[in-house]
């Protein structure tokens, strides 16, 4: 629903969210934050900070979305399931699944899985992400496969939550991207926002940015089209990975949204998914004090899209030499 309204001439500056919580009093501050960081509330039809002051005459458009009934129940969703004790569980999520729920997504995601496993198990998960989020430290994208953490009590969420934020947790990914980067390793440190332009994505276009650096190594080059790489993120921005390749001028196999069509196939090979891996995890546990990491391969059809590149890309390169082969969708 679409609501607007003139600041009068009697109201004293102040910032938009500290204006908008006492004129709303139905709506928190933090959700007021997030509808302005959206894009969904706006200050003379421009996207602005919740900080940005407001002064009479000024025109204040609200496109609050429709809250949805949350029902949040256990589904019989098989999980791959590393490790588990009474503080934590470890698992490799597959690509192609939400890890929670939300508009759009209320089932079949990774937390109704959990729900369901705890519910005929007799474990619990933290409750600090609230219902839609219980357990969940981090996050990975509905594409992107490998290990995550849940943390089963609010001790242990605080914990790792806190190690997240100090950044040392070891995490180590890897990904297919398009083309071959110059050099065989390097760091990309560029802060990142929600873009101005279009709100889904991320870039260094943005009124918000946080710094955000990645390392990486090239681990395989596959011809001139593409490469293997691992990434080392120093930082764990949304989509920061997915940003940062794109920003080196290699965006990350099957990323339509950062990479647009070329990305989508390789000659005649096509790309099933966003071709990014959580591989390695490490973390202290919150209970004993013992370091802890975790790894897992990339799945089977990131395996074969690997496959794929050696059997169909390196033998053309090797023939002709001198021929480029532009990825193509």
């Amino acid at each position: 629903m679409i609501t607007e309204f003139i600041v009068t001439s009697g109201e004293q500056p102040k910032r938009l969210d500290v204006f908008l919580v006492n004129r709303e009093r139905d709506v928190s501050r933090s959700a007021i934050q997030r509808l302005i960081e959206l894009g969904r509330i706006r200050l003379n039809d421009q996207v602005v900070k919740p900080s940005q002051k407001i002064k009479p005459g000024d025109r204040i458009t609200m496109d609050v979305p429709k809250p949805e009934p949350l029902s949040i129940r256990g589904e019989a969703i098989p999980l791959d399931i590393l490790f588990e004790d009474d503080s934590l569980l470890i698992l490799n999520k597959p690509p192609g699944i939400v890890v929670h729920p939300a508009p759009g997504n209320w089932s079949g995601t990774l937390v109704n899985a959990l729900l369901h496993h705890f519910q005929t198990s007799g474990g619990t998960m933290s409750t600090i992400g609230g219902k839609e989020r219980p357990g969940l430290v981090h996050r990975l994208d509905k594409e992107t496969s490998g290990i995550m953490v849940i943390t089963k009590t609010d001790v242990a969420h605080r914990a790792l939550a806190a190690q997240f934020k100090l950044h040392t947790i070891t995490r180590v990914y890897e990904a297919l991207v398009w083309g071959v980067p110059k050099k065989g390793r390097g760091l990309i440190d560029l802060a990142i926002g929600r873009d101005t332009k279009d709100r889904k994505k991320f870039s260094a276009r943005t009124t918000s940015p946080k710094q955000s650096s990645t390392e990486y190594v090239v681990e395989r080059r596959y011809g001139k089209v593409a490469s293997h790489v691992l990434l080392y993120p120093r930082t764990g921005r949304t989509h920061q990975l997915r940003v940062h390749l794109t920003a080196l001028g290699h965006p990350i196999l099957g990323d339509h949204t950062y990479g647009g069509r070329r990305v989508c196939t390789i000659e005649e090979l096509a790309i099933p998914r966003v071709m990014l891996h959580a591989r390695t995890l490490g973390f202290t546990h919150p209970h004993t004090g013992r370091l802890e990491e975790f790894t897992r391969p990339a799945p089977a059809d990131m395996e074969l899209v690997m496959s794929g590149l050696e059997q169909h890309i390196i033998p053309r390169e090797v023939e002709l030499p001198t021929r480029s082969h532009p990825a193509r969708c």
